[in-house]
């Protein structure tokens, strides 16, 4: 990759030069040292068993022959399809894995909290925790609310195990797509069972027919997205605050040269959240001032970081290719890291300054690491060691000290309840001014756009290149995860945004709004508030009755991560066109990627496309937003009607 083009990101691109001045490896160096498997990459490589690793790669420059396809087989007779149908649906499972494990972990904390046991930890959404329980069926009646929890904590830990019937979040998606669902046989069961089902089918001489692997991958999906991924963000808001708008800031320059640095890296936010109530002891401020910093100053790195962006405003040092760089500048004490996307190199990085890396997580330990193990019974105490340790560290500093200084204001917090009061208020809330935008033409969509960094194409650069183009085109965008952290490093995140890079219709409606024409919705596993969204647009009316009726669709445009795949998987399952950049693991296989491409529309009304460029894939999403508008009837243009008090009356009447 050529030295420009490693990223658009000022801060990013000083580090790598300090970094490269300094002899300290990065993500940046490696990736341009080694180059992917051309086989692998394409899904053609098989390695489940030891006859093997068998390549099938299809025939370079040529199209393939009867003859050619009838011999391109693994040792044990695998077809191409085969094959790539297995990498594909066991990159979804882990992926689905991934994140319901994060919600199991949720979830054991909210039944510790509910019980008492979890000092630090309460029932912050009273609100939310009723929803849920009416969810689930919990008798409110006058018990209170740690008993409700109780019971809410321990029905959700039966989600994981169960082994029969249907998983009770899935009653949340609109009617139709329930019915789809249910004919399909995709109707997730339990969470896990999903999953090891998944990997049974795709050991060594079990499930050989691609459609039949597919259809098992669209259930380990939905499990994650309607199963885990929702579980967790509702437990989540439940214990620590539903999100509601803050403003903070994002990028290296966050970072402060006088007070001790301490990042947040990793995606579940129990230690983040403790982490941000210690840090504001007035006894460790004070023991930070002993050792000579300035004060203490707790930063974020991917999605934990957006998990404490969103309810304590805590800024952002970047997204998931800048945590090694956060080392670079010298200034970081410590980097605190718990699950998931975490680099190994890190810790050779820290070799070369006086960083430390410290693991939390009994499940994720690291060679080169401290170890200091996150205790939920002993939340406070743990979370203050950890502080303590950054701060002995804080005289180790040498003079290599360079803070880049970009950083950029954002509004984040945008939950499906926010988006809720902020489109009805307090006494009308509803998406219904949101679907007569739609409606009315001023609003030509709405798209998800979320998933990773990927060091195999330009840091940041497809993400905010796509964004771009698709508010410039009246088209509301939501975000997750890393792909939010990169628009907002651009300024797309404040309401004044709307009028710099929004149409003109979808820029009157967020100053009507007071809200940014890009949204920040959380971390990847708040990908489910997207679906909630899309649910309720279903059910306030008037564009049609099933998410695969709405002039959406979905992207992810720098992904990297097994997880990605899982979202994707069940977007798709829901009825949202989704189009994914940077690479696509099934171009081994014509028939298995037609099977992706096409006729999932066909059987589940979403489906999946491939487009490294930017620009082309949001030519793909609006042309897939205007296809649905001209079947809702909504593509010719309609006057736009200033409501009298007569016309509100009757608005309010239905």
């Amino acid at each position: 990759m050529a030295e420009e083009a490693r990223s658009i990101d000022p801060a990013t691109l000083e580090m790598i030069d300090k970094a490269r001045e300094d002899g300290s490896s990065n993500v940046f160096e490696r990736s341009s040292n080694m180059k992917p498997c051309p086989i692998g990459l394409e899904g053609s490589c098989c390695r489940i068993c030891s006859m093997g690793p068998c390549r099938v790669p299809l025939p370079k420059n040529k199209e393939e022959t009867a003859e050619e396809r009838a011999k391109r087989k693994g040792v044990c007779g695998a077809t191409a399809e085969t094959i790539a149908a297995r990498n594909f649906a066991r990159m979804i499972a882990a992926g689905s894995a991934a994140h319901s494990d994060h919600a199991r972990k949720v979830t054991e904390t909210f039944l510790l909290a509910a019980k008492g046991e979890a000092k630090g930890f309460t029932i912050k959404d009273e609100q939310k925790l009723l929803q849920v329980a009416l969810n689930f069926g919990v008798k409110i009646a006058e018990r209170s609310n740690e008993e409700i929890a109780t019971e809410i904590g321990e029905l959700v830990m039966k989600e994981f195990g169960r082994q029969e019937g249907e998983l009770t979040p899935v009653k949340s998606a609109p009617l139709k797509r329930q019915e789809l669902w249910q004919k399909t046989k995709v109707t997730p069961r339990g969470i896990d069972r999903e999953v090891v089902e998944m990997m049974h089918r795709t050991h060594m001489g079990v499930d050989q027919e691609y459609k039949s692997i597919m259809s098992q991958a669209m259930r380990t999906a939905l499990a994650d997205g309607w199963g885990g991924s929702m579980l967790a963000t509702d437990l989540q808001d439940i214990m620590f605050g539903t999100p509601a708008p803050v403003l903070s800031q994002i990028n290296l320059g966050v970072l402060k040269k006088e007070d001790v640095n301490i990042i947040i890296h990793g995606h579940e936010p129990q230690l983040a959240e403790m982490l941000a109530v210690v840090v504001q002891d007035p006894g460790i401020i004070e023991y930070a001032r002993s050792k000579g910093a300035r004060g203490i100053n707790l930063a974020g790195m991917c999605c934990t970081a957006n998990e404490i962006l969103m309810r304590h405003g805590v800024p952002i040092a970047g997204n998931f290719l800048q945590q090694e760089l956060a080392i670079v500048t010298g200034a970081l004490e410590a980097i605190v890291v718990d699950v998931q996307c975490i680099m190994q190199g890190l810790a050779d990085v820290a070799q070369c300054y006086h960083t430390r890396v410290i693991t939390t997580d009994p499940r994720a330990k690291m060679t080169g690491a401290e170890h200091i193990e996150f205790d939920e019974h002993r939340a406070w105490e743990s979370a203050e060691q950890i502080i303590r340790t950054a701060i002995d560290n804080f005289p180790n500093r040498g003079k290599n000290i360079r803070i880049p200084d970009q950083k950029t204001d954002l509004v984040a917090g945008f939950s499906h309840e926010t988006i809720n009061y902020l489109l009805g208020g307090l006494f009308r809330a509803s998406y219904r001014p949101l679907n007569e935008n739609i409606i009315n033409g001023r609003i030509r969509g709405v798209a998800g756009v979320v998933g990773c960094n990927n060091a195999r194409t330009v840091h940041d650069n497809a993400h905010i290149t796509l964004v771009k183009e698709l508010i410039k085109n009246d088209v509301l965008v939501l975000q997750t995860g890393c792909s939010a952290m990169a628009c907002a490093k651009a300024g797309l995140m404040l309401p004044e945004a709307a009028r710099e890079f929004a149409g003109e219709g979808l820029a009157s409606v967020c100053e009507a709004v007071g809200i940014p024409p890009v949204l920040h919705l959380g971390s990847c596993v708040d990908n489910a508030r997207i679906l909630i969204a899309a649910t309720a647009m279903v059910k306030d009316g008037g564009l049609g009755d099933d998410i695969s009726d709405l002039p959406v669709a979905g992207a992810a445009p720098e992904w990297m991560s097994e997880k990605a795949l899982s979202i994707g998987q069940y977007f798709v399952g829901s009825g949202v066109f989704t189009v994914f950049g940077t690479t696509w693991p099934t171009t081994g296989s014509k028939e298995l990627t037609e099977f992706l491409f096409k006729d999932y529309e066909s059987i589940y009304g979403g489906m999946w496309a491939f487009e490294a460029d930017p620009y082309k894939m949001a030519e793909l999403m609006l042309g897939h937003i205007d296809k649905k508008r001209k079947d809702l009837g909504l593509d010719k243009a309609r006057d736009r009607v200033l409501y009298d008090m007569a016309m509100r009356r009757e608005l309010d009447a239905v």
